[in-house]
């Protein structure tokens, strides 16, 4: 296994292609260090013996010691630790661990490449097991690249003026294909080792340019990164983690870019674009139900801390509060702990975890978002939005000051206080705060999406069975 050190110097390797604010930067450029960080954890943790067996796991190929982010769910239990690994290293960062992304999608694409060849007597199968032999021994960090940009929502990807407005394969040829289009919201991709791509939709006979996933070095020819990137303030005297974290985001352009045949793990097999791309998100929303209550976690807390920086803790409102946070935390990762123990096995041997349960899971924590952020920002009321900025409480003429009049309980220091605060400001009151809270609705996919796996997955005959039977309208159903 790599080491975070490891990982940079690769990075220092690779090729600039990453733009951000009008300019080329290369992958050491500060401004990408904070979401860095959340990797540091990645490779940090699975060193340490108090994280091995859940950072860590045996490769199914090797038999090695291999980093958990590179594994292959081969069982419940590993479903259950990936799950548990999440909500662990998530605890540690106010924003996620990100590494889950490139996790999920191998997962997806060991599943949908052996259907494939199933059911059309390719080849992608082996391809894809020769690729991940190459990504777990090199502990790679790998991208998700699923959501195409989509242009007009009314039209399918054939019928769209721009045909690049969904990522197609433009040619084929002896030694590969060349693909055109774009990837969107491509969480990490600044630096991933490898960007793994799938389509993001069901797709039709007419749509085969379209049913296109493969493997590609994230600074390959032809690949351009439009980035963004959130992290909180960054702090001059008052250190703490909450600072030193971060997320990036990219719009990844492929300008008729080659892919060798060996990464390409389909290619016109519109049948199974709609397996691949829903493959990818049940595992996503599987994590989600580790990193959303770690999430939550931050919140409840900073909600309690504060309740009690202010004086009001044990209040009945505020424990009728905290009684709603607890429940979204909970509820989710309970959902994920079903979503795993009523897992099937795939026919490649990797288990798939419960659609239903991933995505009420997944669902339940996105409904209840803004209600989080809504409970954290009514107990500390309007002071996350109007805390002075930091330099000001070291103002020798205004800092006095500041620092007693924020006083509020007694024997919480102005410190103390101010650290709170500030905390609660760079989650609520930033614009960290409000990546946040797009990415904690979205992520994984839109709401929508939940309900359609939900509604098209949940077996709603046998329930109207259940009622006849009460009204008297049928014999005992079969249940």
């Amino acid at each position: 296994m790599r080491t975070f050190e490891d990982y940079l110097s690769k990075l220092g390797t690779m090729r600039p292609n990453i733009y951000i604010d009008g300019k080329k930067i290369n992958r050491n450029d500060p401004q990408l260090m904070g979401p860095m960080n959340n990797i540091k954890l990645t490779f940090d943790l699975a060193r340490e013996d108090k994280y091995k067996g859940l950072v860590t796991a045996t490769s199914h190929l090797s038999g090695r010691e291999i980093n958990r982010f590179t594994h292959i769910h081969r069982s419940v239990d590993d479903l259950l630790r990936k799950q548990e690994m999440t909500r662990t290293l998530c605890r540690l960062t106010p924003a996620c661990i990100q590494r889950c992304m490139g996790a999920d999608m191998l997962n997806a694409m060991s599943v949908f490449t052996h259907e494939i060849d199933q059911a059309k007597g390719t080849d992608y199968y082996p391809r894809f097991l020769e690729y991940l032999k190459y990504f777990q021994d090199n502990d790679l960090v790998g991208c998700a690249g699923q959501t195409d940009v989509k242009g007009d929502r009314k039209l399918r990807p054939h019928q769209q003026q721009d045909p690049d407005l969904y990522l197609r394969v433009v040619e084929r040829g002896k030694g590969g294909i060349i693909v055109r289009g774009a990837k969107a919201h491509n969480s990490i991709a600044a630096y991933a080792d490898e960007i793994l791509v799938t389509p993001t939709r069901l797709l039709t006979k007419e749509e085969a340019d379209w049913a296109v996933a493969f493997a590609i070095p994230a600074d390959a020819p032809g690949i351009r990164q439009v980035v963004v990137t959130a992290s909180p303030r960054q702090r001059k005297r008052l250190q703490a983690p909450v600072a030193e974290f971060g997320s990036c985001h990219s719009l990844t352009i492929f300008d008729d870019t080659f892919i060798p045949w060996e990464r390409v793990f389909m290619c016109g097999e519109w049948e199974l674009g709609g397996r691949a791309a829903s493959l990818f998100a049940l595992y996503h929303r599987h994590s989600y139900t580790g990193c959303k209550p770690a999430y939550t976690d931050l919140l409840m807390g900073s909600t309690a801390l504060v309740a009690e920086y202010n004086g009001v803790e044990g209040a009945q409102h505020i424990n009728h509060k905290l009684a709603d946070l607890i429940s979204v935390a909970e509820l989710v990762y309970g959902a994920g702990i079903a979503a795993a123990v009523k897992s099937k096995v795939s026919s490649s041997g990797t288990y798939i975890p419960d659609v239903v349960f991933c995505n009420v899971g997944r669902r339940h924590a996105g409904e209840n978002l803004y209600h989080e952020y809504q409970i954290l920002c009514d107990v500390a009321g309007g002071l996350p939005a109007t805390l002075p900025y930091e330099e000001d409480f070291y103002n020798e003429e205004v800092g006095p000051f500041l620092h007693k009049y924020i006083m509020r309980k007694s024997g919480i220091s102005a410190d103390k206080q101010h650290r709170c605060f500030r905390m609660i400001h760079d989650l609520i009151g930033s614009s960290f705060g409000a990546h946040r809270q797009i990415a904690g609705l979205h992520g994984g996919g839109s709401p929508i999406m939940e309900v359609i796996a939900i509604l098209s997955n949940y077996d709603l005959k046998k329930r109207k069975e259940i009622a006849r039977y009460m009204a008297g309208i049928e014999k005992e159903p079969n249940i």
